[in-house]
């Protein structure tokens, strides 16, 4: 047994035997490090380990090479407020009121925000010594007692934010798409801490600048354990590269914005093996939901998966998962495991020995098994919600839709009654309904779907709140 999967076990038996750590013949091992990287808007497609054709990501690729790269995880929204909000406190959206039918996001004058109740990753974290940083796009509330500072992130920097809100008044029509943008036509504010420190952003600049303060946290902390949560503005729109990117890529601007994401992860991962803590830390990569498809070559790709971003389809929910962690994951290994980023709150808790919350339901559960090839995934269901509304269904290979509609455009919802039925292994792309020749199978997981709602209470809306003027 690897050296850093001797720590992991040390730290969960603990929990069980805590005389382990006051035997005078042991030492308590340092708890594990942990960086979430995250894209905003980039597609299943749009990674070169996950078959892009023109886009080079040779850091991600590596990353997937070294690690594990997972096939079938997903993002717990179709679009970014609530998948974050869903990925920080390891609880469906609809639990924390992080979701509503017509403000599907927080916008500048959202009054709403994460509840100061919810336990997010670095809250959680905090109470075991940890140091932990939020840099990049935060978007789950911009007031103060909702701000990242205020959710147990002892460091901020980033924007507040989608970095295309606060779209100027004389902005030319079709700017967020406009592969020409100037920053100045977007009055979103760059933070640190609490305070606006530029304004407009400079968005030329912005992944290299996250990337620049993720290294500068991780050498500052690197004798005390730390969680770097790297959330990065793009490839939402509108796009920008610094100057080293741009016109470098072969798919275009949408392209270069990737990349530099790319050359990003690979920086990350260099500071850790310099700092000798790359066998000490778990890195995953992954994204908030599906590609934004109506903006054309401006947004990205679901490969073979169905429609985008906004959508309950596979493309809108199914995204790239990525770990590495050397000396404890075997490299090269595909993990088909049913998977989401919820699960990276329980994850996250087991790495540092930390109990999972018994006052509030926690949908998230661990994926050390996996990680560790201990054993497989313990979610085999899978609810899709979009919005406030439980549309689908997954349980192990097969899915159920309710109800099904574009991500965005004019297209009304669709009910199914009976629901449409898809074996994802044997049809991914969602093409051949085979429910007419396995009722059984709708009806299992109809009951699954009536267990969950049994106990759900939803949250109180926080999305759609509007700041009162003064």
């Amino acid at each position: 047994m690897k050296q850093t999967t001797i720590r992991v076990v040390f730290a969960l038996a603990s929990l069980l035997f805590p005389a382990l750590h006051t035997s005078a013949a042991t030492t308590p091992a340092r708890p594990v490090n942990l960086i979430i990287i995250l894209a905003d808007d980039m597609g299943y497609g749009d990674l070169g380990c996950y078959g892009h054709p023109t886009i080079r990501t040779p850091n991600l690729d590596r990353m997937a090479a070294e690690g594990m790269r997972f096939t079938d995880f997903y993002a717990c929204a179709v679009v970014c407020t609530p998948s974050r909000a869903g990925l920080l406190t390891g609880r469906y959206p609809i639990r924390t009121g992080m979701t509503d039918d017509k403000r599907r996001v927080l916008f500048p004058n959202s009054a709403g925000g994460l509840p100061t109740e919810e336990i997010t990753i670095a809250a959680a974290l905090k109470t075991k010594g940890y140091a932990t940083a939020c840099i990049g796009k935060w978007h789950l509330g911009h007031l103060p007692k909702y701000m990242p500072t205020s959710h147990g992130f002892d460091y901020y920097y980033g924007l507040p934010y989608s970095n295309d809100m606060d779209m100027r008044v004389d902005a030319p029509k079709g700017a967020v798409r406009n592969p020409d943008a100037k920053t100045e036509w977007f009055n979103v504010p760059l933070m640190q801490g609490s305070e606006i420190i530029e304004r407009p952003a400079d968005q030329h600049t912005l992944t290299k600048r996250y990337t620049e303060h993720a290294i500068s946290f991780i050498h500052e902390h690197k004798d005390k354990p730390f969680f770097v949560y790297l959330a990065h503005t793009f490839p939402h729109v509108p796009l920008f590269a610094s100057e080293k990117f741009a016109h470098r890529s072969a798919r275009g601007l949408y392209g270069d914005v990737v990349e530099e994401i790319d050359w990003s992860a690979g920086q990350v991962m260099e500071a850790l093996q310099k700092e000798g803590l790359a066998q000490n830390t778990l890195v995953f990569f992954t994204s908030d939901n599906g590609p934004w498809l109506i903006q054309e070559l401006s947004g990205g790709s679901a490969g073979m998966l169905r429609d985008g971003k906004g959508s309950t389809w596979e493309g809108g929910m199914r995204v790239p998962g990525v770990a590495w962690w050397p000396g404890t994951i075997k490299p090269g290994q595909t993990a088909h495991d049913l998977a989401c980023n919820m699960d990276l709150f329980a994850t996250a808790l087991a790495l540092a020995g930390i109990p999972v919350p018994a006052d509030r339901p926690i949908d998230g559960v661990s994926l050390l098994p996996v990680l560790l090839g201990t054993g497989p995934a313990e979610r085999n269901v899978f609810f899709y919600y979009r919005d406030t509304k439980l549309v689908a269904a997954r349980k192990g290979p097969f899915k159920i839709h309710y109800v099904t509609q574009t991500g965005y455009g004019s297209a009304k919802p669709e009910v199914h009654d009976p629901p449409l039925l898809f074996n994802l292994e044997q049809d991914p792309a969602e093409r051949f309904d085979i429910g007419k020749d396995h009722p059984d199978v709708i009806a299992d997981i109809a009951k699954e779907v009536e267990k969950f709602k049994t106990n759900l209470v939803p949250g109180k809306d926080q999305l759609v709140e509007v700041e009162k003027p003064n």
